[in-house]
């Protein structure tokens, strides 16, 4: 049996089937705070901070050496390689690998043994000397996505035939990815009021290894120590005010056939009434409206129209973002919950007792934040934040 909720702007299918399968990753960040507050308190000195802020300079150069080079050459990141495949063992044609490309890439601008000359306008050894190889392989890989997306949305636009909208040079600076080699974290034998992190960083002269104490916590640990998560690469973020190593975890989410259910959602842009049938890579046929076997429990979320005093409030609302800044707009938006609230709280409340009834479902929520508003009227970009804030109450 299939259980179908349809709403205004997404539909949530739950599936149940015969086993458990592989379906697809989630992920997650737990961020690690650096203790940069002054030496006397217990934190880093000015000279560590200062290393900090070197490193995310010269890697952002770094950046920018890479992304000109693929730019430059276009075809080598468009060509097209034989795989076979190691199951099936049938022969394709694919776009070459990063890991190809970053061979590539290395044997024309880094200066080794097997290739002592590289290519003369793009010699990295000679503007970058004493580079840490990992730091450079990260960099070529962040660059690698970079220029492939640009070219992508390039050829996009080009197609299109739009005399405007044509997409802008990616930019180089972006949030450094330690690989390993690039710091040491040993929390395990460290109290937690004196733990420490080891970090590659430059002082504008020179690489050196520098310790910086971080604001440790059992909630870190916590979830550092999670079964069942995996640990990717961390990236070091730096603000204006606080430093911090963003520590990625992924998990692989497995599909429940025959015991559970598993629930889907589909967004439903266009304002029209969703399709049924399966989103994401399941292409499996959903029950049709006549179908003895479906249940389908349609989800009515759509609020009531506005009352005057709320129309009132959502007026202030928008006076107080031209106005006054973002300080009034956070009051102006819970200023007036209580319809919104009672939407969601019933919402929330409907699709909890449907997976009720299949113990063990997974219920997923599409990421809309990619979904940019522009243009229209005043009082459309008011309907909008509306919907927006009703549908992250609701989660």
């Amino acid at each position: 049996m299939m259980v179908c909720l349809v709403g205004k702007n997404r539909t949530l299918f739950l599936v149940p089937g015969a086993s458990r399968q592989p379906m697809g990753q989630t992920a997650r960040t737990t961020t690690l705070l650096l203790d940069l507050s002054p030496r006397a308190q217990g934190g880093t000195n000015t000279r560590k901070r200062h290393a900090l802020e070197a490193t995310v300079a010269l890697l952002n150069r770094a950046r920018r050496f890479y992304l000109d080079f693929f730019l430059a050459h276009p075809d080598k990141l468009q060509e097209q390689v034989e795989v076979t495949s190691s199951q099936t063992g049938i022969v394709t044609n694919q776009l070459i690998s990063a890991d190809k490309l970053l061979t590539w890439a290395e044997s024309h601008t880094v200066a080794t043994e097997t290739h002592p000359e590289p290519l003369p306008a793009w010699n990295f050894s000679h503007r970058f000397p004493d580079f840490p190889s990992r730091y450079r392989r990260s960099v070529i890989k962040d660059c690698i996505g970079k220029a492939r997306g640009y070219l992508t949305a390039l050829e996009h636009w080009e197609h299109s035939g739009n005399q405007k909208g044509k997409p802008g040079r990616p930019t180089a600076a972006n949030h450094p990815t330690l690989y390993a080699g690039t710091f040491t974290l040993e929390l395990e034998r460290l109290d937690l009021r004196q733990s420490f992190v080891q970090l590659n960083v430059y002082t504008a002269t020179e690489w050196v290894w520098a310790t910086y104490p971080t604001r440790y916590n059992r909630f870190f640990e916590r979830r550092r120590s999670e079964e069942g998560w995996e640990q990717e690469s961390p990236q070091l973020v730096l603000r204006p005010e606080s430093a911090a190593i963003h520590f990625l975890q992924t998990r692989t989410i497995t599909e429940r056939q025959g015991g559970g259910a598993q629930a889907r959602p589909r967004s439903g842009h266009g304002g029209g009434r969703p399709q049924r049938q399966a989103a994401g890579g399941d292409h499996r046929p959903a029950a049709r409206a006549g179908d003895p076997d479906a249940l389908c429990l349609r989800s009515r979320a759509r609020s009531a129209p506005l009352s005057p005093s709320q129309t009132d409030c959502q007026e202030a609302m928008a006076v107080g973002q031209t106005g006054q800044g973002r300080a009034e707009q956070s009051t102006a938006v819970g200023a007036h919950p209580p319809q919104n609230l009672d939407t969601a709280h019933k919402t929330a409340r409907a699709i909890a007792r449907v997976c009720a009834r299949y113990p063990g479902c997974v219920l997923l929520f599409e990421r809309l934040r990619v979904i940019k508003a522009r243009g229209g009227s005043k009082s459309r970009r008011r309907n909008r934040k509306q919907a927006n804030q009703l549908r992250g109450k609701i989660n």
